[in-house]
């Protein structure tokens, strides 16, 4: 029987049906099973978010057809379920996930949620308004804090302050990539109705720099993003394991960070990111954060 690790290992090969785009951990806003997570848990959380990074790289490619992304994405599922047939060279990251799931008793269920989300990525490329984005949001990043929590057995209140980090977050990452994701995919996350009420179309997403309107479209949104980041705030004190307690300390200040460089920064121009110092402070602040009492 292959294990965790060596399914973990393994690089997706001609038969897979992965589309890895050569991202990793390193390239995200926020630490990936860092060191403050427990040892033996690190692997998991490593399972996970490989399994999610390959079946979002199906969603983002730019070179397959819906159809085939739809298909992709089935058979990783069912990899995930144990269906019979080499998901090993199928899909390693699904078949990792399968024996992370296996060892830990975590359900599967968080995993099929981000599934759906990227089938969704698969087929839709506009959102209606602020809810119809939140409800993207509820499939493609809460499932993700869940999954961390379920593995370290958190109580579930602690859900709703993850689902706002996890959603904040989400809203980052569409304000970073706006504009790549409108060039390269003519996917639009920026809601219609804010564009709508700017006097913007997605065809602003196109310029070269930010005109007034949209800026006031990504104000809007980092407004709101920013109710999320308060919400958030009473996540880590009712983390009980110290590491995941200051694991997410640190990325809700993380979140604060790049919301306040978006704020001053043009993703149009050019990509806003953290900084080395973000990163620097964020951890010497999460650290010490306290649990509540």
């Amino acid at each position: 029987m292959t294990t965790l690790s060596e399914t973990a290992a393994a690089a997706p090969g001609a038969a897979s049906i992965e589309a890895w785009s050569g991202k990793g951990r390193g390239d995200e806003n926020f630490p990936v099973g860092s060191w403050l997570i427990r040892r033996d848990l690190r692997v998991h959380v490593h399972a996970f978010y490989r399994f999610a990074r390959n079946a979002d790289d199906i969603a983002d490619s730019p070179v397959l057809a819906p159809d085939d992304k739809l298909r992709r994405l089935d058979r990783m599922a069912a990899v995930l379920d144990g269906a019979p047939g080499p998901g090993d060279a199928d899909s390693p990251a699904a078949a990792a996930m399968c024996a992370s799931l296996a060892a830990t008793g975590v359900t599967a269920q968080h995993c099929h949620d981000v599934l759906h989300a990227f089938r969704q990525d698969a087929v839709q490329l506009r959102y209606r308004d602020w809810d119809d984005l939140m409800e993207y949001c509820r499939y493609s990043a809460a499932p993700v804090g869940r999954q961390l929590l379920d593995l370290h057995g958190e109580a579930r209140d602690t859900w709703p302050a993850s689902d706002a980090l996890c959603a904040a977050l989400q809203v980052l990452n569409h304000l970073q990539d706006c504009a790549d994701d409108y060039r390269n995919l003519d996917r639009v996350y920026l809601p219609l109705a804010d564009l709508e009420v700017a006097g913007c179309t997605v065809a602003a997403l196109a310029a070269p720099v930010a005109s007034m309107g949209l800026r006031q479209v990504l104000d809007r949104l980092l407004d709101r993003t920013d109710e999320l980041i308060a919400a958030a705030q009473g996540l880590a004190p009712r983390v009980r394991a110290r590491g995941l307690r200051c694991e997410s300390a640190v990325i809700v200040a993380l979140a604060g960070r790049l919301a306040r460089r978006l704020r001053r920064g043009d993703p149009l121009a050019r990509r806003v990111k953290l900084a080395k110092t973000d990163f620097a402070a964020a951890f010497l602040a999460g650290t010490f954060a306290p649990r509540q009492r």
